[in-house]
């Protein structure tokens, strides 16, 4: 009897690899790792293992030392495991070393990142802005391990005497890189043509690290039904909705989420998508008050906001998820001093963030919690823009 064949997708499996760097505390190197986690979950793997390192710096030959790569490669080859993710960016001869060591496929986080975008990725416009990321992370790391792009360019004369494989592979991934570049200027240009289409009413853009609810706010104000997901990069197109509070429209678009090492290549990519944040009137930074570590994520966000020289604009910073936010209540008589796990949202609104010049509101997106709070702020900048814009229209307010 012949059995039948198996439809079922193999679970890949993997081992995440980190570098605690001398001065480093553990809780952060943790933060990161669980980061690393959801990625390498988001991209469709089982995580059954992490590694950390402490070192002064990574080496600069295999990132990690021989000891670890020894008890590394003993789990790997016991549970034979599919995948070796690294928690940052391999240089060439590093990948390259590594593979030869484990003889298993390397990736590394921003590898791992293209791989999630290449599988979000749903228009042809975001496919575009994607593969040309992923040849150009491609490009400088070409070994003789990975596979052959074609056997022939096509074209009599075409290959040069004596050029490698390797060579060859190098060219069509050029020749590539320029196609896509001309798509993308050509898309680009169509794209400025409906932003400015869209005339000048005010612009508000929805900006935030990935998976903090941007989209859930989108859908909350504008009615729609945009694709939200407890996963990370559940947003790469750019969706813009027009908006009504009160008798005030606006237009809002969500934004691809901002990471910590977000690839350049990314940046380079998704101009069209971050020129919506670069000419926007109005941001709204949403923050996911209930992760361990929405400091630096905000952080993270601002310095992507200097980046692309948009760090001067009117912002509303929205603390969102309140209804996860968790805190420990610190007994009479624990001698500790206070930590931020023990801070209630009051305690936090007294902080910086309460006192902070930029306007700030407390929101549960999800349960619509201190909505009406959030679109008053919003209407008022709104308004005072629209008022700027449309003198004629101050019979509205």
């Amino acid at each position: 009897m012949i059995e039948p064949i198996s439809t079922v997708k193999h679970q890949e499996t993997a081992v995440l690899v980190g570098v605690q760097i001398k001065g480093q505390p553990d809780n952060l190197v943790d933060d990161y790792l669980n980061e690393l986690d959801f990625l390498a979950e988001t991209a469709g793997a089982t995580v059954l293992k992490r590694f950390v390192q402490r070192l002064s710096s990574p080496n600069p030959r295999t990132f990690i030392g021989t000891g670890k790569m020894l008890e590394i490669k003993r789990f790997v080859e016991e549970q034979e495991v599919d995948l070796i993710v690294f928690d940052d960016e391999l240089s060439a001869s590093q990948l390259r070393n590594l593979e030869r060591e484990f003889n298993k496929r390397i990736l590394d986080r921003t590898n791992l990142i293209l791989d999630i975008f290449a599988q979000r990725a749903k228009t042809a416009y975001a496919k575009t802005q994607v593969e040309l990321a992923q040849y150009q992370y491609l490009l400088p790391r070409l070994t003789r391990m990975w596979t052959h792009l074609e056997r022939q360019r096509g074209g009599i004369g075409m290959r040069g005497p004596g050029e490698t494989e390797i060579e060859t592979d190098r060219r069509i991934i050029r020749d590539r890189i320029s196609k896509l570049k001309k798509e993308l200027e050509s898309i680009d240009k169509q794209m400025s043509t409906q932003r400015k289409n869209r005339g000048s009413m005010v612009r508000v853009a929805l900006v935030g690290y990935t998976n903090v609810g941007k989209s859930t706010i989108m859908n909350m104000l504008s009615k729609s039904d945009v694709f939200a997901e407890n996963k990370l990069f559940a947003t790469l197109d750019t969706t813009v909705r027009k908006v009504v509070i009160e008798n005030l429209p606006f237009l809002l678009s969500d934004t691809v989420g901002f990471i910590r090492k977000l690839p350049h290549q990314l940046v380079e990519s998704f101009k069209s998508t971050l020129d919506e944040v670069r000419e926007a009137d109005i941001l709204v930074h949403v923050v996911d008050i209930s992760h361990t570590n929405f400091e630096e994520q905000l952080n993270v966000v601002n310095r992507t906001l200097h980046e692309l020289n948009s760090d001067d604009k009117p912002t509303i910073l929205v603390f969102n998820k309140i209804d996860a936010y968790q805190w420990v209540e610190k007994s009479e008589f624990d001698a500790m001093p206070m930590s931020k796990e023990n801070y209630s949202l009051e305690d936090l609104k007294r902080t910086w963030m309460g006192k902070s010049n930029t306007p700030c509101v407390f929101i549960s997106a999800k349960h619509k919690a201190n909505v009406e709070e959030f679109k008053q702020m919003l209407y008022d900048i709104a308004r005072d823009i629209h008022k700027v814009r449309y003198p004629k229209d101050n019979f509205l307010y």
